[in-house]
């Protein structure tokens, strides 16, 4: 079961997932430990592994930089849902073996500290504080496979 932590707003950018003053290193879990520090002081004391993010729209706009990505898995959170992302953190990651979870009107569905589970080939989050199941667009396949083999890179070694 994860934990919700609901930003109601939109253009939640690459710096205040990882501020620039932090981007001398690549390593995600030094990374992690200034995750959101400039939106949420308080977000990686509080975060647990596989708790999600839910954001409004436009999520990781600004830079087109990987450690905003590496930040978010350093801090082991499970999922990010966002109205929508901007296309370059979109795709960064999926490069990079993490899941984005675009679902229109994400902040009015889930409320912050709700407990839920997501099924990723189905397209489903299981909010289990509201009961209710709530639809999203699954990934494709290859998309989904880039994911679960680690990253892009990952995904052509193996093939």
């Amino acid at each position: 079961m994860a934990k919700t932590y609901v930003y109601k707003r939109d253009h939640v950018n690459t710096d205040e997932i990882i501020p620039a003053r932090y981007l001398n290193t690549d390593d995600a879990a030094e990374l992690a430990t200034h995750c959101l520090e400039d939106l949420d002081p308080e977000f990686v004391n509080k975060v647990q592994p596989g708790d999600v993010i839910v954001a409004g729209d436009d999520f990781g706009c600004g830079s087109s930089r990987e450690h905003a990505v590496w930040a978010i898995q350093g801090a082991k959170v499970g999922a990010v849902v966002a109205h929508s992302f901007a296309r370059i953190f979109y795709r960064n990651c999926i490069n990079n073996g993490f899941y984005p979870i675009e679902l229109p009107g994400a902040v009015d569905k889930i409320h912050d500290g709700d407990e839920v589970e997501v099924d990723y080939k189905l397209g489903v989050i299981h909010n289990k504080t509201q009961n209710k199941d709530i639809p999203f667009k699954a990934l494709p396949d290859f998309a989904l496979e880039i994911i679960n083999h680690g990253g892009l890179l990952e995904h052509i070694k193996k093939q």
